[in-house]
């Protein structure tokens, strides 16, 4: 008997959890403009705290990506900081906590909040069918593909069927592209070090390899963008 009493208890303690959760988060999303305004100060802050930089930063992506601060410019700002390894594994893992947080959030606890800011993507319902087939390859299609804002799709993916696991492992499609605007960040980056003659001293080759490589990224991206696109275009027009 008092087995069964702690086996009923537990589900509910696990929701009471999620809704507190939800809630919190939520009214973070409520704080979004004012959380967006707080970017330079944060971003300062964080450069001065040593070797928990990438942490906090990580820790704040997420928050940002939950309340849908568009997180391009923390992107940037990351590569200019830590440069591009540590930019990228910053980002990366701030982006993927907070995306998950939001689906999260949107499966369990806010769910009519969500349908309400989908009314306006008639393609949505095709992906929600084609995610019922094919879950793991529309995540990955969507992840490259900017069809649906990055922000939105957090949350819009939690309405679908596609398993957390799936979901979660779809993160990794997110690379290129945070690769991307953490490479405009470190070069930004440099061309600031340059005007303000701080840093250490670098010759022409190393800036015009960044240069480079730079332009590199952003072709190979661009194909695997309107690849992943068009399959994305033609696997949901046929539904």
């Amino acid at each position: 008997m008092q087995a069964n009493n702690a086996a009923s208890k537990t589900p509910r303690h696990v929701t009471t959890k999620i809704v507190v959760l939800a809630v919190i988060l939520v009214t973070l999303f409520i704080k979004g403009d004012q959380l967006s305004a707080l970017g330079p100060a944060f971003a300062i802050w964080v450069d001065s705290i040593g070797i928990w930089g990438p942490f906090a930063f990580a820790a704040g992506y997420a928050i940002a990506t939950v309340a849908m601060v568009p997180g391009s410019l923390l992107s940037l700002v990351a590569g200019a900081i830590f440069g591009l390894g540590t930019g990228v594994a910053t980002v990366f893992i701030g982006a993927s906590v907070g995306a998950t947080l939001a689906f999260l959030i949107s499966r369990y606890g806010a769910r009519s909040w969500v349908e309400q800011k989908l009314e306006g993507y008639e393609k949505f319902a095709s992906i929600d069918r084609a995610i019922g087939d094919e879950g793991l390859k529309i995540v990955i299609l969507l992840r490259l593909s900017p069809l649906f804002p990055f922000n939105l799709l957090n949350y819009a993916l939690g309405l679908t069927s596609v398993r957390l696991r799936e979901y979660v492992f779809a993160h990794l499609a997110m690379l290129p592209a945070t690769f991307l605007y953490v490479y405009y960040g470190r070069l930004a980056g440099a061309v600031a070090e340059i005007a303000s003659n701080s840093g250490t001293p670098r010759d022409g080759g190393y800036y015009a390899l960044l240069g480079l490589g730079l332009v590199a990224t952003l072709i190979v991206i661009t194909i695997v963008t309107k690849i992943s696109t068009q399959v994305l275009n033609g696997i949901t027009d046929d539904r």
